[in-house]
């Protein structure tokens, strides 16, 4: 009888210092496939758990680009909290796991994630009547950031940070081209007043000489290995900026004086960062600022019904940086439109990488590249889960849209700077 007393306690106390092992070996999985609740919080889960100095391995490919980490009750917790779908593994499942996506034939990888990415939003600090997709899934998702604005970035801020956002700025001092409809709005006369006296307290005549020195810090951010990110009319007016270095391309409403002749032919596309051979819209009456953007010239029956968009699929081991970029739970992502809605191919420089595109419409949606030791991701549009987002238009509700593919690609370029500097393999 004592026997088989003392078998069974010796049965559960192994149980117990197995069960107690397995739970100490075990990892948290975030799957991001279509199990997954809420995408959008689950990449404020990965900052969290590396702002608590775990090393997370992002699973590309795998479960729609899922993240596992070494399990703590905590991690748990803060998933059930945030409403983030994860799974408790066991060790030798994670080895399973692992073992699955180094294999050769297979088009997944493992990637490190080892730092919390500093995140900056270049966005002015006075009220604008429109909304940021940036910053609104950053919010959503509990990601910190700060804004800064023309002040901070000449004054050396910068390099305090690893990822910049370019908010909806144009960078050709135009003011958005905004002036025939909205000059005698508040909002853009309180624009104007706020520029023109940042301009004036570090000595520059013009607003866009202003934004010409500042679209050079940017510059010098990302050739410093600095990870650029900017959405519908930032890229298109900053590489126009940066072309007309040194050209007066504005008109008598916007800088008191008339453009230069022959403007558009002393345009430099070797100071651009994505585009050449665009034309720019010497006219203050149309709302654009150049041949980049294809809201204006996209075929008629381009609509929001049939307006989406393929990511192309990279191989995760010979090109991790597309392949983190373009993580998600489908390939197809709903188009959307903004003052910027895509970028013309054929204005594209050769080097670029076209990582998401209207094929029929010969437009490019989504781009990346590398410029000295950093990158830039250029992201057509205005706001992925509002088609027309109009001036004035309230900000989407995230909790309406936790899965949305579309803003998905904003959050996989805020982890991207939290991987170990990978290159493209040639």
């Amino acid at each position: 009888m004592k026997s088989k007393i003392f078998s069974k306690r010796f049965i559960i106390l192994v149980f117990l210092i197995s069960l107690a092992f397995n739970l100490n070996a075990a990892y948290l999985l975030i799957p991001m496939d279509s199990k997954q609740k809420n995408h959008l919080k689950a990449y404020g889960i990965a900052y969290w758990v590396l702002e608590h100095e775990v090393e997370i391995s992002w699973l590309l490919n795998y479960r729609g680009g899922s993240w596992m980490f070494p399990y703590n009750e905590k991690f748990e917790s803060e998933c059930v909290i945030r409403g983030v779908s994860s799974e408790i593994i066991a060790d030798v499942q994670a080895s399973a796991i692992l073992n699955e996506i180094a294999q050769p034939e297979v088009n997944m990888d493992e990637i490190k994630l080892h730092k919390v990415p500093k995140i900056a939003v270049y966005s002015p600090k006075n009220k604008q009547p429109w909304d940021d997709a940036v910053t609104l899934a950053l919010t959503y998702a509990e990601i910190p950031y700060d804004i800064v604005y023309d002040p901070e970035v000449l004054n050396g801020a910068l390099p305090m940070y690893d990822w910049l956002h370019l908010h909806h700025e144009d960078f050709t001092g135009q003011y958005g081209k905004f002036w025939a409809r909205y000059r005698d709005y508040p909002w853009y006369q309180e624009d104007v007043r706020v520029n023109e006296q940042i301009a004036r307290e570090f000595g520059y005549e013009k607003v866009s000489d202003l934004k010409l020195a500042v679209a050079k810090k940017i510059r010098e951010f990302a050739a410093g290995g600095g990870y650029l990110f900017a959405m519908c009319s930032a890229p298109d007016s900053y590489d126009v900026a940066l072309a007309a270095s040194n050209v007066d391309i504005c008109d008598v409403m916007f800088d008191g004086d008339p453009p230069e002749a022959n403007a558009q032919q002393k345009l430099n596309y070797n100071n651009c960062f994505a585009f050449e051979d665009f034309d720019i819209s010497m006219n203050p009456f149309e709302y654009e600022i150049s041949s980049i953007d294809v809201t204006q010239t996209r075929p008629k029956s381009l609509r929001e019904g049939n307006d989406f968009f393929t990511l192309f699929e990279f191989s995760a081991k010979w090109d991790p940086v597309p392949t983190m970029l373009c993580q998600n739970h489908t390939q197809v992502i709903k188009g959307f439109m903004g003052q910027t809605t895509a970028f013309n191919k054929n204005t594209l420089k050769p080097n670029v990488l076209v990582m998401g595109e209207t094929k029929t419409a010969n437009e490019a949606r989504y781009i990346h590249g590398e410029f000295g030791e950093g990158t830039w991701t250029f992201y057509g549009g205005h706001d992925p889960e509002d088609y027309h987002h109009f001036i004035g238009d309230p900000p989407t509700e995230l909790d309406l849209y936790p899965n949305s593919p579309g803003y998905r690609l904003i959050l996989n370029n805020i982890l991207f700077p939290a991987a170990k500097k990978q290159k493209r393999k040639t």
